[in-house]
């Protein structure tokens, strides 16, 4: 099954939950892509200890899911 996720906001509890059902669905399925727009190209500017966001899309790209921007 393919699954395609876009997210294009830039908050980072919008953000962590698109982040975390990928890796979710990467586990579950067997091709995930994950589509970043907008403000959402910029994850890297809200992560934080709460969010962390750089862990969770690596985690992503590490385990073969496909990260367009």
């Amino acid at each position: 099954m393919k699954i395609g996720v876009i997210c294009s906001s830039k908050d980072p509890e919008v953000l962590w939950n698109a982040f975390r059902f990928a890796n979710l669905c990467l586990e579950k399925m067997d091709d995930v892509m994950l589509f970043l727009n907008s403000g959402a190209v910029a994850y890297h500017e809200v992560d934080s200890p709460k969010y962390k966001l750089e862990d969770l899309l690596k985690s992503f790209t590490l385990s073969d899911g496909v990260l367009y921007c």
